[in-house]
């Protein structure tokens, strides 16, 4: 599919995006816990996926750690057969990023871009998708490294026990 951030597929995604944070802040239909990953399933349209947030953040300015007011940050696999979406990597570093900036996501020292887009951000291709699904599978931990509009360096790191289970079941409740 090539970058994903051509304006009209970036359009898509982004809603794509943001209905399922939406439905993570709104859901009751958690149908999964594991370890740190949690599985939800939402219907019309069917959508599926496995979330879960940061075990650890660091937020900086300067060169120094600074308190920062952040909405929700969370790493997420999403599944949304009527749109496509097959496992869709996506983050919201729970603020807006700065323009043009991308998140480096960091799995046991494979590294990786992703390209954002106001509170979002995702990988270039579906091919990304994969590699980064292939990591997170075999690593320990994910920690994604972005900035904010405002020029605050955050470090969220999230933890992967329960990962492969989690991406499993949402992949397998929406027939990926």
């Amino acid at each position: 599919m090539g970058i994903r951030k051509t304006l009209g597929c970036a359009f898509g995604l982004t809603a794509l995006l943001a209905s399922g944070a939406m439905a993570q802040d709104q859901s009751t239909n958690r149908v999964a816990a594991k370890t740190d990953w949690s599985v939800f399933v939402e219907d019309n349209p069917t959508e599926c996926w496995g979330v879960s947030t940061p075990k650890e953040t660091v937020n900086s300015r300067d060169g120094r750690v600074v308190a920062v007011n952040r909405g929700q940050t969370l790493l997420m696999v999403f599944y949304r057969p009527s749109a496509g979406a097959k496992g869709q990597v996506a983050f919201t570093g729970g603020y807006p990023f700065a323009p043009g900036s991308t998140v480096n996501m960091n799995i046991s020292g494979d590294s990786f871009e992703l390209f954002t887009e106001g509170e979002w951000a995702w990988p270039a291709t579906t091919d990304d998708d994969a590699k980064i699904i292939a990591a997170m599978k075999r690593g320990a931990d994910a920690v994604l490294s972005a900035r904010s509009g405002r020029g605050t360096n955050t470090k969220d790191t999230f933890s992967l026990l329960g990962f492969t289970a989690a991406v499993e079941d949402a992949a397998n409740r929406c027939g990926g």
